[in-house]
């Protein structure tokens, strides 16, 4: 961590307003980024980024010194879009019904005609319990504990969540190239 920001968080755990404000101007574009991932509407991004630094400033003492800031900051506001849109009560459909199958997560062979912003395009046309894994496994780096952590749920079903939301997404992806 840069003194800069270790200096900042400090200050802030201090009270210090300024020292709060120069650690959001430091963040919140990347903020607002992972914000924008989850939440389809920008001012709704920046309605719940805005909960997600509120949310740290206010829990700032449960922060540890030395730890990334950067990444504590991304969970609170990863969790913040989270709970945003459960409150929209998407609701998730229990996999006690389905059988678990998992696969090689790795595996995420596009066609390279396919553009980045078309694959993204096409994750925001998924369910809601697959984008979210995908975003956080794919966009955010997040392994299957730390998905199963966040949203709550069981690893398998992380895990069977990707592997769905990958075929959905090829299945997609196929349907958009070929028109079939």
């Amino acid at each position: 961590m840069s003194k800069e920001i270790n200096f900042l968080v400090i200050e802030s755990k201090n009270g210090n307003q300024k020292a709060q404000i120069k650690l959001y101007d430091l963040h919140c574009n990347a903020m607002f980024a992972i914000s924008c991932r989850y939440l389809k509407n920008n001012e709704e991004a920046k309605d719940v980024m805005q909960d997600g630094f509120l949310k740290a400033f206010l829990n700032l003492k449960n922060y540890v010194d030395g730890t990334n800031f950067s990444s504590w900051l991304k969970m609170i506001i990863i969790n913040t879009c989270i709970d945003a849109l459960k409150k929209k009560k998407l609701e998730t459909i229990s996999l006690e019904k389905y059988s678990l199958e998992i696969s090689n997560d790795d595996a995420w062979n596009f066609d390279s005609k396919i553009s980045k912003q078309q694959i993204i395009e096409a994750i925001e046309k998924l369910d809601l319990k697959y984008q979210l894994v995908i975003k956080l496994y794919l966009m955010d780096g997040y392994d299957h504990q730390e998905i199963a952590t966040i949203l709550k749920i069981p690893v398998k079903t992380s895990r069977t969540h990707l592997r769905r939301g990958k075929l959905a997404l090829r299945n997609l992806l196929k349907v958009e190239k070929y028109g079939t």
